[in-house]
């Protein structure tokens, strides 16, 4: 069984640890010497002398020993891993807030170290022995891996959100909820959060919270992120349509020629009461300057694909021998031209196919010889890049790190978050997702304090949806029905 480290001292630094490991050795090896009066005589006569040995003046069990020789190493290891002036005040801020509310949330900005920043602020807490780290599961390689370089005191358990119930049974002192805000969810609470409530309810441990964006869209996605938590600020509403009644403007919007409640223009109060358990960092604060250097490429695709989307956008319906593609609704007219635009298609039936490998053959000739992340939107667009880059192509973060491998195939919801692609020489955009916040989120994932420039280029097809899309999200605007109906002229399905 591994010796136990002694704790860290609440606030201590690595090198305070050393320096206190080393002076309770020093204690425990202490020695005294002890005079004797001998004899030893001499041509018959006899004579008195001093012999003088040392000894120990303490006998503690060897385990305390050893403990202390560990500690001395395991502090002077972490000091391997070297914070940046902003993260150590980082630590020690959210170390106050830890003792004093029981949780914080930090918003850091993308690759300002916040993993990192949560690990090493649990080292630093009393008390502190198992760990839970929740994330997404593109992104546990990379938290290993922070892991193995600050080699903390405690024992920390990562594991992906939609994997919760598999967690083992133990107490958990501390647990870390990574992109926090994909637990906002509202007016109702998503499983997730409530999956995350009910641990947290279990265990109350303390918590930190992590996001670059904790409220991308709403400020009212704050609720169902710290419900769970035993003394949030909005502790005292029982859910979220009571919390709305102090916290949010309820509105009403037409949806389909009905009337609904509109729960997303939540007020300033919200952060404002937020505020205490927050820490807010950015990349321009950390002194980042990278450059975003940011391409559009135009593909042809083939003859056969931009006939089928002019059909369908004519008749609403292609029939073909087996399958039908069917768009019978301004909303799945909208969803199968994004689909054909980068060469798939997904049946009435559910089945789904490639049509047009066009875009993948692009890439793979315009990128050949670079190291590129390639994000794309629909799960057929993958197998067109499969088709093409054959077993040149990864989808797993530690064999694009770590082998030479050098093209990685994300989902852009799944990939904007949580991960790094910082070996990428570029970004390439297969596809293009409605979301602002996916556009946003997802080129920023290269970034370094180190890199001086990002190159991303997104690949759209000639004459297509995606140019359309480009230009709403961009300006930090969804693509929504609204834009669509707009930009081709559709009528009322």
């Amino acid at each position: 069984m591994r010796t136990k480290i002694v704790q860290r001292i609440a606030g201590r630094t690595n090198e305070e640890m050393v320096r206190e490991c080393e002076k309770l050795l020093r204690v425990v090896r202490a020695e005294r010497t002890i005079e004797k009066r001998k004899y030893k005589t001499i041509a018959g006569v006899k004579h008195a002398y001093i012999e003088k040995t040392k000894e120990r003046m303490f006998k503690p069990d060897p385990a305390v020993e050893e403990r202390l020789e560990r500690s001395i190493e395991h502090y002077k290891n972490m000091n391997l891993i070297q914070l940046r002036p902003y993260q150590e005040d980082i630590v020690r801020r959210g170390v106050e807030k830890l003792y004093a509310h029981g949780f914080v949330y930090l918003s850091m900005e993308v690759r300002t170290g916040k993993t990192l920043t949560s690990l090493s602020m649990l080292d630093r807490m009393d008390g502190v022995e198992n760990v839970l780290f929740v994330t997404k599961k593109k992104a546990i390689s990379s938290i290993t891996e922070d892991m193995n370089k600050l080699c903390p005191s405690y024992t920390l358990f990562t594991i992906n959100y939609e994997s919760i119930h598999k967690i083992p049974d133990i107490k958990w002192d501390a647990i870390v909820l990574d992109e926090a805000h994909s637990m906002g969810a509202f007016p109702k609470p998503s499983k997730r959060a409530k999956e995350v409530r009910d641990l947290l309810v279990k265990h109350d441990p303390l918590v930190i919270l992590l996001s670059g964006t904790p409220t991308p869209e709403s400020y009212s996605q704050m609720y169902h992120q710290v419900y769970g938590i035993k003394r949030n600020p909005f502790a005292e509403y029982k859910n979220f349509y009571r919390w709305c009644d102090d916290y949010v403007s309820v509105r009403q919007k037409k949806v389909n020629g009905m009337f609904i409640n509109d729960y997303s223009h939540g007020t300033d109060r919200i952060m404002a009461d937020m505020a205490q358990h927050m820490i807010s960092y950015t990349q321009a604060e950390a002194g980042f300057e990278t450059t975003i250097d940011e391409h559009t490429l135009t593909c042809p695709m083939k003859q056969s694909t931009k006939d089928m989307i002019k059909k369908l956008e004519r008749d609403l319906v292609i029939e073909g021998k087996e399958e039908v593609i069917l768009a019978d609704t301004a909303v799945k007219l909208m969803s199968k031209i994004h689909q054909l635009c980068s060469g798939t298609i997904k049946f009435e039936s559910g089945n789904s196919m490639v049509l047009d490998t066009s875009k993948a053959e692009y890439i793979k000739k315009r990128f050949d010889g670079k190291k590129i992340g390639i994000f794309y939107k629909f799960k057929e667009e993958l197998n067109a890049l499969k088709q093409v880059f054959g077993t040149g192509i990864t989808t797993e973060l530690d064999v694009f790190n770590n082998t030479g491998c050098s093209v990685i195939a994300l989902q852009i919801v799944s990939g904007r978050e949580g991960i790094s692609l910082r070996k990428a020489d570029a970004l390439v955009y297969y596809n293009i997702d409605f979301s602002a916040t996916s556009y946003w989120q997802s080129r920023d994932r290269m970034t370094t304090k180190d890199r001086q420039e990002n190159h991303i280029y997104w690949v759209f097809s000639d004459g297509g949806i995606e140019w359309k899309i480009y230009e709403a999200v961009k300006k930090k605007k969804d693509y929504t029905l609204s834009h669509f109906k707009k930009d081709f002229n559709t009528k009322e399905i």
